[in-house]
């Protein structure tokens, strides 16, 4: 990823992509590395090197970016560098951070457990984005089917195969819904949305480390799922009339 973020030669731009994708890196997170217009340019860039976004297998485990021993995670549990500071200050240990130095390792955890969640919530949004694509293409692939006069199969059961795609579509819309929806409330870490505290510590720190930025894409979830969902209604009607005239002709011969 530090490569793609350096990369100057012409044409090594798709090559370090195809690297950062085969390290396990995220098309967000390669987009804001290559600073790339959008995702469509990373996704291109994939395809040019043999590569289907839409096979990577699902359950990547996310692991929380950790900065100075914090990760937003568990910093105040036991063994955790908020709960030893409280300790130590309550102990009056010589160790133990003053108001000022606490306030920014309080600040630091905050911010990151917001980056990591920001994260989490991206590589979901980008899962179900790719489920709902390949849902959709597999719904073209069914009806492609239909016409293909070297089909084993008989036709009714692949109309029906059809059918279950076309529904399989649907729920695989509303699941990407969700998944833009709840990274949609998440916080941004922009100024003017966090408090300046945070922003501040994930500028000063958490960037400083070598992590990726954390943007939020701007998706309208609603608007983007109820387009999805109205041209595939438009679609399988007129689907539909073409295949009741296959069976009027059928029943007729």
């Amino acid at each position: 990823m530090s490569a793609l973020r350096e990369w100057s030669v012409p044409g090594r731009r798709a090559d370090l992509v195809a690297a950062a994708w085969r390290t396990g890196a995220t098309v967000v997170a390669i987009a804001e590395a290559a600073r790339a217009k959008s995702r469509q340019t990373i996704y291109d860039d994939l395809k040019s090197r043999g590569i289907d976004p839409r096979d990577r297998p699902k359950g990547k485990n996310m692991t929380a970016v950790t900065v100075e021993g914090f990760n937003g995670v568990d910093d105040d549990q036991p063994g955790g560098p908020l709960y030893d500071a409280v300790v130590a200050k309550h102990e009056g240990r010589a160790t133990a951070p003053d108001s000022q130095e606490f306030g920014r390792m309080l600040a630091l955890s905050m911010a990151l457990g917001q980056y990591n969640d920001l994260w989490a919530s991206l590589a979901e949004e980008e899962d179900a984005r790719t489920e709902r694509d390949r849902a959709l293409h597999l719904v073209d692939v069914r009806w492609e089917a239909l016409a293909d006069p070297n089909s084993k199969g008989s036709w009714l059961h692949g109309h029906q195969a059809y059918v279950r795609a076309e529904d399989d579509a649907h729920r695989a819309i509303e699941a990407w819904k969700v998944a833009a929806e709840t990274l949609m409330r998440l916080a941004s870490l922009r100024r003017g949305e966090d408090a300046d505290r945070l922003v501040d510590a994930y500028e000063q720190f958490i960037l400083p480390a070598g992590h990726p930025p954390a943007d939020k894409p701007d998706i309208d979830a609603e608007a983007e799922a109820a387009q999805l969902h109205e041209a595939l209604h438009t679609q399988h009607a007129r689907r539909q009339r073409l295949a009741a005239e296959t069976l009027s002709l059928a029943a007729r011969s």
